[in-house]
């Protein structure tokens, strides 16, 4: 395993990696660090922390010269909290030499203050979104990147998904020539692919193989919601665990915010993270992230991308994503550190291909529910139900979808009331079936006693 000093960095850099408290270089740094040094163009396929952002914050703290009073680095990030994110790690970079200026340019901040600060003196890095940048540069004529040599695109497929490629291509091609650009994505989609051509020369690309459907520390459990909502069905299984943090995925803002509301109805610490929020209420969620003060994170896979928390136990996963690489995603949001880590994919039948699909490229589900008296284990996923299940579960479904003309109060305790009484029929039913077979047991083993 290499180590920084194998690297030769300069005395600030040095400084800079000793106040992050990093002993050596993960598998993505050991290989971006050395080729960003050589100022050769890169392409980083990587995941949500494996140490990427300092893969090529280290490189660029070498790199820019302090002493110059150009632009020398543009950083881009396709939504505000991520370059939030990425800022907070970069202004270590002006603790380790104190010359170099660091600069955010996100929506949602003070423009005019941006335009006073620019017109007194231009960063050494620009890190921002690609509107704001494109805006400060090309528009307002106050961000000087002509004299920027290298440009950093993080997040580079969910740039293109949220179609911010064009505001980068408005402003990389008047950046210094030549220029030195180094993408860093979680995938890699075709459609990305003319662009990064355009503006790298031969570059190198360097995949991390990590991958969470993989990690046997990350347990997968299938939990069925057969006719309930997806806030009920969390309801149901919140006292089956205890997280320290719990992350839990929706596919779209709407139940994203409904089940936020509904564990804030319950009294549970929530932070909530989606494209609906406004400005202030994500930095907000932001802070709220940054200082791990809820247990309970309700977001979106897109705007989930980029935070790196050490801290989650759980993963709830409703539902599955279209892509099912984001379910991979979701689930690997647990277990880092060397850490244990369980992720629950609340199901309807209509999930049954991308179940299938899962189970094919080796992910092993558990199949379970959780009752009062604890966490169950069904069946195992794909196999048929006995009979009985069956007519149980058509009893129970005949209660969830029984029309009422009016809806009177404590209905849902009522309806709850009946389920609980078809499963003590069941449980009785089973002890006396039990009962039965042990009689018929004792009598036969008496018979033969007798007849001996």
């Amino acid at each position: 395993m290499k180590k920084f000093e194998d690297f030769h960095l300069h005395k600030n850099t040095m400084k800079f990696i000793a106040l992050n408290h990093f002993k050596a270089p993960t598998p993505i740094q050991e290989e971006v660090i050395p080729a960003m040094l050589r100022k050769k163009d890169v392409i980083g396929l990587s995941k949500t922390g494996t140490g990427k952002t300092h893969a090529y914050l280290i490189p660029l703290m070498e790199l820019c010269d302090s002493s110059s009073n150009d632009v020398q680095a543009v950083i881009t990030a396709p939504t505000r909290e991520l370059a939030v994110q990425i800022f907070e790690k970069a202004k270590v970079m002006q603790e380790a030499d104190p010359d170099l200026r660091v600069r955010l340019y996100v929506g949602g901040k003070d423009r005019e203050k941006d335009l006073r600060q620019l017109n007194a003196s231009q960063p050494h890095i620009a890190i921002g979104t690609p509107g704001r940048i494109r805006d400060l540069f090309l528009d307002e004529g106050a961000l000087r990147l002509d004299k920027a040599s290298v440009l950093i695109v993080d997040e580079a497929d969910m740039t293109l998904e949220y179609g911010f490629l064009n505001e980068i291509d408005a402003f990389a091609g008047r950046m210094s020539e030549p220029l030195q650009m180094a993408a860093f994505s979680a995938t890699m989609p075709e459609q990305l692919k003319p662009f990064l051509k355009k503006y790298m020369h031969h570059p190198q690309t360097f995949r991390t193989e990590e991958d969470a459907r993989f990690n046997p520390d990350i347990t997968h459990v299938l939990v069925p919601c057969y006719h309930h909502s997806y806030t009920e069905v969390i309801r149901s299984i919140l006292p089956g665990f205890q997280p320290y943090v719990c992350l839990i995925f929706a596919n779209t803002r709407e139940t994203a915010h409904e089940i936020a509301e509904d564990l804030r109805s319950m009294k549970l610490p929530v932070t909530e993270l989606h494209g609906d929020l406004e400005s202030r209420r994500r930095k907000q969620a932001m802070k709220e992230l940054a200082m791990g003060v809820n247990s309970y994170v309700v977001a979106t896979d897109l705007a989930a991308r980029g935070i790196d928390l050490d801290t989650v136990t759980h993963v709830i996963s409703c539902g599955f994503p279209e892509d099912l690489e984001f379910y991979i995603h979701r689930a690997g949001r647990t277990a880092r550190a060397g850490s244990t880590g369980i992720c629950y994919a609340l199901y309807r039948e209509s999930d049954d291909a991308a179940i299938r699909s899962l189970m094919k490229q080796g992910i092993h589900f558990k199949h379970q529910r959780y009752r009062k008296d604890g966490w169950q284990n069904l069946h195992p996923y794909g196999q048929k139900r006995l009979k009985k299940d069956d007519e149980i579960e058509k009893q129970i479904s005949m209660i969830m979808t029984k029309k009422n003309t009016k809806v009177k109060p404590g209905y849902k305790k009522k309806r709850a009331a009946e389920i609980e009484r078809i499963h003590r029929k069941k449980k009785r039913e089973f002890i006396r079936s039990k009962i039965k077979e042990e009689k018929l047991a004792r009598y036969k083993e008496s018979s033969r006693e007798k007849k001996k």
